[in-house]
């Protein structure tokens, strides 16, 4: 058998000359672990969904959380170093930003009380507390009593030093805390920087928000809260405030030296000192039987210096004579008592009034001058003792009302013309709207002022008996009310007016608020928007003011 010879090999197939090479190849064929091959394998695993152990939050989430980082941080720092002591005049006081939701400024004088004034809406609150009294300045001012001309532009100039300390404060106090707390809860610098930013882009916000909405006339309608005796003497009377208030910083002045002085006589309060071209009236309505309502009418007679008390009536509660030895107190408040017949009182208990000294009793438009001031009135047509409040009587009223009306026309016509018209039921008090400039009324237990539409403005007193017998029918004992109504001596025109309201049963709350006619606030033009005045004038005609104001907690007080 012949052997073939092998065939010689070529260019074109050099494994076959190289042994080695051809026996790697097939090795590398055997083996599906070659590093090639695993490269291929986990290329291909990586279409695969895989497990993470680490969850990633959602990204509103995130977001809130870096929030609620900033804002504690920022409160955590304002509470702590966010505050600044600087003198005002001769006070040292404490300034410092606190988070709000309504914004303003409390004036914190202790232990008179607080001052609130509506001074800005931003979600920032500057409270001022007024720590003690330098002794060395304030006696400065009494042996020197020239200085105090020079004292508003020195006032105005700490006020200023002091708020931008303040502001300059509080932005470092809100970025390091927000920064502190978010190192700590994030352990990442640039996180916290991020909170710390975020933290004075919302101060600087809250700062622009408050700049925008300043109201520096806040000054003239404060609500003072704590003891009622020292309110008056802080805040000014009526008369000084719509004549000579221009700026804020003139007001501030007044508050500080009026402070000075409750300070500079320690525990003794001054007696409240009143302009003397103001005519003081001081309005009370449905008493209901309270025993304590003489004893709060006596000491408002005193603290303000009355000079008439108006009662619209509802003194009683049954009208009948067995109450009418409840009246006798009337005969010592200080001051002329004048009355008109509520739907609780009976004829008999008006002619029990008429007898009793320094009282005047005013019915079927009678008038009458007393204090400077000339009143008319009409007693109620109803006597409802049962409490019966139906719709029923509205007739019987207005024709009251129209009654009165024609009697204020026939005391114009003489030329005595009325002051103050006064009746118990607003709806016959309604009647009279363009025939006189003031009528007063009671009968719905809530304060209100409103301007009619032809220019008479109806003053609503609430209860200054606290609802007498009925005060602890309720959930709450309802708080006795009076106001004080301030008038000029020479056109009986009202100038402003306080609303008090005191806790009722049990309760150990004062709250005084000023208010000021829409024609009597800074910057009002004379002639805008007015319609003719029952009298010849012409009084702005303004929007009702809201009714009564909300207590706030205070000292225990009590007139």
């Amino acid at each position: 058998m012949a052997r073939v010879p092998a065939a010689p090999a070529t260019a074109a197939d050099p494994s076959r000359t190289n042994p080695l090479r051809t026996t790697l190849r097939r090795i590398r064929r055997a083996m599906p672990w070659a590093p090639r091959a695993l490269a291929r394998h986990y290329r291909s695993r990586r279409t695969h969904p895989t497990v993470e152990l680490v969850h990633h939050p959602h990204p509103w989430g995130r977001a809130l959380g870096l929030v609620t980082v900033v804002l504690l941080g920022a409160w955590l720092g304002l509470l702590i170093v966010g505050n600044v002591r600087t003198p005002v005049g001769p006070m040292n006081t404490t300034m410092t930003l606190r988070p709000s939701l309504t914004g303003g400024t409390k004036i914190n004088v202790s232990p008179l009380g607080a001052l609130e004034l509506r001074s800005h809406n931003a979600p920032v609150r500057l409270d001022v507390n007024v720590d003690q009294l330098d002794p060395e300045r304030a006696q400065a001012l009494v042996d020197h009593p020239e200085r105090i001309s020079g004292l508003q532009e020195e006032i105005a100039s700490d006020v200023r030093h002091g708020t931008i300390d303040l502001a300059v404060r509080s932005g470092v106090a809100v970025v390091v805390g927000a920064t502190t707390l978010g190192l700590a809860v994030y352990r990442r610098p640039r996180r916290a920087l991020a909170a710390g930013g975020l933290a004075f882009v919302l101060l600087a916000g809250a700062g622009g928000t408050a700049a925008a909405t300043w109201n520096p006339n806040s000054v003239l309608e404060p609500k003072f809260s704590g003891l009622l005796s020292s309110a008056p003497s802080i805040v000014g009377n009526a008369r000084s405030i719509v004549t000579e208030f221009d700026v804020y910083q003139q007001e501030l002045a007044r508050l500080v030296t009026n402070v000075t002085k409750l300070y500079d006589v320690t525990s003794t309060l001054p007696a409240y000192q009143p302009d003397p071209t103001t005519i003081r009236v001081l309005h009370v309505s449905d008493i209901h039987l309270n025993p304590a309502s003489w004893k709060i009418i006596a000491s408002l007679v005193e603290q303000y210096e009355i000079n008439v008390i108006v009662d619209s009536g509802d003194t009683m509660d049954h009208g009948s004579a067995a109450e009418n030895g409840f009246l006798d107190p009337i005969a010592d408040l200080g001051a002329p008592y004048v009355w008109v017949r509520g739907n609780h009182d009976s004829r008999e208990t008006q002619r029990y009034l008429e007898g009793i000294d320094n009282t005047h009793v005013l019915d079927e438009g009678k008038a009458v001058t007393v204090g400077g001031l000339r009143f008319a009135g009409m007693g109620d047509p109803q006597f409802t003792p049962d409490r019966s409040t139906d719709k029923s009587g509205l007739p019987s009223e207005e024709a009251a009302g129209a009654r009165l009306a024609a009697a204020l026309r026939a005391q114009k016509a003489a030329g005595t013309p009325v002051d103050i018209a006064i009746a118990h039921n607003p709806d016959a008090a309604r009647e009279t709207d363009g025939d006189v400039p003031l009528v007063l009324a009671g009968h719905l237990h809530h304060p209100e002022m409103e301007v009619l539409d032809e220019g008479t403005r109806l003053r609503i007193e609430g209860s200054t008996g606290g609802s007498g017998l009925r005060a602890v029918e309720g959930k709450h004992p309802d708080p006795i009310q009076a106001s004080v109504l301030y008038l000029d001596r020479d056109t009986r025109r009202l100038q402003a007016w306080d609303e008090i309201r005191l806790g009722g049963l049990g309760l150990t709350t004062a709250e005084v608020s000023r208010h000021l006619p829409k024609e009597n606030q800074p910057g009002a033009e004379p002639g805008g928007e007015e319609s003719p005045s029952p009298t010849g004038g012409t009084p702005s005609k303004e929007p009702p003011s809201p009714s009564g104001s909300t207590s706030t907690e205070g000292s225990p007080s009590g007139p």
